[in-house]
């Protein structure tokens, strides 16, 4: 078993327990907020630069956002759980707690810098394109800029004040996705280099970082520690906490990242060894890349409920009240499970007409189709890890994780010269499948009263399952020519909105669902009116 980084056990009346929960829900809201805009700007940016600008700000989209998830999630976890322990014992103060800590995080993130910022022509070289060496120095800027927020938004989740956060996060998101945009229509007029994407993306990183420090401080007034002593400062605890501990658990919201990372160093290499020039190879890897954002709407729809796990999952909790604890787990994986099948599954169907729709042309619809089956596997994956890094094995997860990566980037190597991007988007499903399959026993073994297999309602899911793929397949028959975008758009519009609706439906006529189950979905008031409406019946 896994090291607990649990600090000293705090004990939580309902109050505080029911704010740190509310507090978690936020976070979650101001997640799935930001990855709606993440993924939604990637739409407008292809289509304003084309294959070849899209292929430039993925190759760097990796980095920034490795710097991006330490500053939200892996440091400020850290520091907040540092800091409630620091509470616990009345020694938390300015010289004792935060300027230690921040001199470490700096320090951390100094050397990142360099070692990104020295290696910028070498990570080129690796990734097949020396153009990208200046935006790789760029991007290695963001670095810095990391411990401010982090530090910040740690103090904050060590109170149990989760709205600096989401608010910070929400902004942050903003400024970035303005910047980029606003330099891909500059591109788009000016007929400008195209790796100028690349470095405004990384401005727009460390722009966005700027605007979460200064919401972030706008929040800190009424926080004034005590000035303290340079004395018996813990520099060990210090470091194992915020190295080990933050970057594991940082590790937990990379999964999907890391995956890309590994693209951004073997696609293209790979294209060019199965027999494409350089342009060909570039442009294939951003056809490539047009399947990010639509896996990445998949994944927020099907493990949305996954954060808002984590406040009631612990080691605590499952001996205190081992029946609830079960029950809420098996809830949350199950719903996850219903909603990412139906995502994944709808993806698929429409994927030709969302594809040109999208991004101008169906290229790469078949290979894309192939890569949509990450939607179920990464919405399993984060769910379990979540469950996995409440109950303390955050190691062990961040473990998994890095195994996904070397599959990923193995696979490449070895498919990619043989199938082109298909090759890719296999190594991909082999990858996460691999991961899915070990959190999955990993929670089984610790956890061994939970039966999800059994409470699944398979008659029910597959009967919704193939009833939305029928009615999709007949719209698909049915439906004439479409002419130009915004038609196009309308009738994609309708079969997603009325597929998933049917998809939910069926679900329900066949109780798939239990209330509780029901109760955790969006307008759950509805679907609970609607299930007792069929008991009813």
């Amino acid at each position: 078993m896994d090291k607990k980084f649990t600090g000293k056990a705090l004990v939580m009346n309902e109050s505080d327990t029911n704010k740190l929960v509310k507090g978690a829900l936020l976070l979650t809201l101001a997640g799935v907020i930001s990855k709606l805009l993440s993924a939604g700007y990637r739409i407008p940016l292809q289509n304003l630069t084309g294959d070849v600008g899209f292929y430039i700000y993925q190759q760097v989209y990796p980095i920034l956002g490795i710097a991006l998830v330490l500053s939200l999630y892996g440091f400020p976890s850290a520091v907040s759980q540092m800091a409630a322990g620091c509470r616990s014992r009345g020694n938390i103060s300015f010289k004792q707690f935060y300027i230690p800590v921040f001199l470490l995080l700096f320090s951390g993130c100094l050397a990142m810098f360099a070692l990104l910022f020295f290696n910028a022509g070498l990570l080129a070289d690796l990734a097949g394109d020396q153009r990208l060496e200046p935006v790789y120095k760029i991007a290695s800027l963001t670095f810095l800029l990391v411990p401010f927020s982090a530090l910040l938004r740690g103090i904050f989740q060590g109170n149990q004040q989760m709205k600096p956060t989401a608010h910070s996060q929400i902004g942050e998101q903003f400024v970035r996705v303005f910047v980029i945009i606003a330099a891909a229509v500059y591109i788009y007029i000016q007929e400008g280099n195209m790796y100028v994407i690349g470095q405004a993306a990384a401005v727009a990183a460390m722009l966005g970082s700027v605007t979460a420090v200064v919401i972030l401080l706008l929040f800190i007034k009424k926080y004034k520690p005590a000035l303290g002593h340079f004395v018996d400062i813990p520099w060990r605890y210090y470091m194992k906490t915020l190295f080990i501990l933050g970057i594991a658990a940082a590790l937990n919201h990379m999964i999907l990242i890391i995956i890309q990372l590994a693209d951004a160093f073997t696609l293209v290499p790979g294209l060019i060894d199965s027999g494409l020039n350089q342009l060909q190879a570039m442009k294939l890897k951003g056809v490539f890349d047009r399947g990010q954002p639509l896996i990445q709407l998949g994944t927020v729809l099907g493990s949305s409920f996954a954060l808002a796990l984590i406040p009631a999952i612990s080691k605590e909790n499952l001996e205190k009240s081992p029946e609830t604890f079960y029950t809420y787990v098996q809830n949350a994986i199950i719903v996850s499970f219903y909603l990412a099948i139906g995502a994944t599954l709808g993806l698929i169907a429409v994927f030709p007409e969302t594809n040109t729709l999208l991004f101008q042309n169906n290229q790469g619809t078949d290979s894309l189709r192939i890569l949509a089956l990450a939607v179920i596997l990464s919405s399993i994956a984060i769910t379990a890890a979540s469950v996995l890094q409440g109950l303390g094995y955050i190691k062990r997860t961040a473990g998994f994780i890095l195994t996904a990566f070397l599959i990923k980037w193995t696979a490449n190597i070895f498919l990619v010269p043989l199938f082109g991007i298909t090759g890719g988007a296999i190594a991909t499903v082999l990858s996460l499948t691999v991961l899915a399959f070990l959190l999955l026993v990993t929670i089984k073994r610790i956890l061994p009263g939970l039966h999800v297999e059994r409470r699944i309602k398979w008659t029910a899911l597959i009967v919704a399952s193939f009833g939305m793929l029928a009615y999709l397949s007949v719209m698909d028959f049915l439906a004439p020519s479409m002419e130009t975008r915004s038609e196009l758009l309308l009738y994609v519009l309708f079969i997603v909105i009325t597929g998933a609706l049917l998809y939910i439906i069926l679900l329900l006529r066949f109780r798939a669902f239990t209330e509780k189950e029901l109760s955790m979905l969006p307008f759950a008031a509805f679907w609970i009116r609607l299930h007792k409406e069929r008991e009813i019946k």
